[in-house]
């Protein structure tokens, strides 16, 4: 297994999460100023439809697939979705990355893929994301902080990369790194977490179906502060899951480090799975609030992706949360 040194860096303070009242003012204060109704309808929407506001500077992509995992719900505004991120390599406040993260250099990109499997090796992005193969799928996410989006990514099944490596039967946990680069990432100085960020799946959650590799959004290319050029995708758990800029995914026997489970594990736990009768320490995970909404809705279990459910069956979820 690769050994990566981690700097003796503080735990991030309570302080320098945004506390939900503070953005609870936030929307209230777009929502009076007329600005938070730039929701797209799902039905029919156009990448560039009013309200979206997407890049024109980011290339358009080819979607072969278009599939609907939302249950009709509206698609949040592309203009919310990539200003309202946690991306701590450029900064922790939620708009610093959209401020920061343009430095990003995303081409050329690869990933190596190592561990257990028969196949260990790098593949380039354009190889993994052939153009007939992309799909889109509009997603619900729900931040472990209170707040909800629904998003139409653009990419490929997880799945579709990994078994191109033919995992062994000692692969038991799929562990993937963000890419640690001070030069691109200056706010990684500051030592907030442990760089570099990483996450993991067990691997029959990494081979289901819902599992995705998002490359695109809103029909464009990716933007950096959302994870380009390649993030994870895992609707059914916390947000913080869904890891960014990926440069390296490891087979593994054991269960690998997260950042964030590492970090606190009486606040993460390594499953992540939304759960709303699991609260936070400091805040209730009941409820939450859709970016672009006033009104707080209830928070469903598996963020209303039932059908992961078999893959916990006989796990106790609020110990293993």
């Amino acid at each position: 297994m690769m050994l990566i040194k981690l700097s003796q860096s503080r735990p991030i303070e309570p302080s320098e999460i945004t506390p939900e009242a503070v953005y609870t003012q936030r929307r209230r204060f777009l929502v009076n100023m007329g600005l938070a109704t730039a929701a797209v309808a799902l039905a029919g929407y156009e990448p560039a439809a009013a309200g979206a506001a997407v890049d024109v500077n980011l290339a358009s992509l080819n979607v072969a697939k278009k599939r609907e995992l939302a249950g009709g719900e509206r698609v949040t505004a592309y203009e919310d979705i990539s200003h309202y991120n946690n991306f701590y390599e450029f900064g922790t406040g939620k708009e610093d990355p959209a401020r920061n993260a343009g430095r990003l250099r995303t081409r050329p990109w690869s990933v190596l893929v190592d561990g257990e499997c028969e196949s260990p090796g790098r593949i380039d992005l354009e190889d993994l994301i052939k153009p007939q193969a992309l799909e889109e799928r509009i997603y619900r996410h729900r931040c472990v902080e209170a707040w909800s989006m629904v998003a139409p990514w653009i990419g490929v099944p997880l799945t579709d990369l990994l078994r191109r490596f033919k995992p062994t039967s000692k692969a038991k946990y799929v562990a993937f790194y963000t890419l640690f680069d001070p030069a691109q990432m200056p706010d990684t100085a500051r030592g907030v977490l442990n760089w570099p960020y990483r996450e993991g799946l067990r691997i029959d959650e990494a081979m289901h179906p819902l599992a995705f590799l998002s490359v695109g959004l809103y029909g464009r290319v990716l933007p950096n502060q959302n994870g380009a050029p390649l993030r994870l995708t895992v609707p059914w758990k916390y947000g913080f899951k869904s890891i960014k800029s990926i440069v390296h995914v490891q087979f593994t026997q054991r269960q690998p480090d997260a950042t964030w489970n590492q970090l606190a594990p009486q606040e993460y736990g390594f499953y992540s799975n939304v759960n709303p009768s699991v609260d936070h320490p400091r805040w209730s995970q009941a409820k939450e609030r859709r970016l672009g909404e006033l009104f707080k809705r209830n928070t469903l279990p598996f963020n209303g992706y039932p059908e992961v459910a078999s893959l916990y069956s006989g796990m106790d979820l609020r110990r293993f949360f």
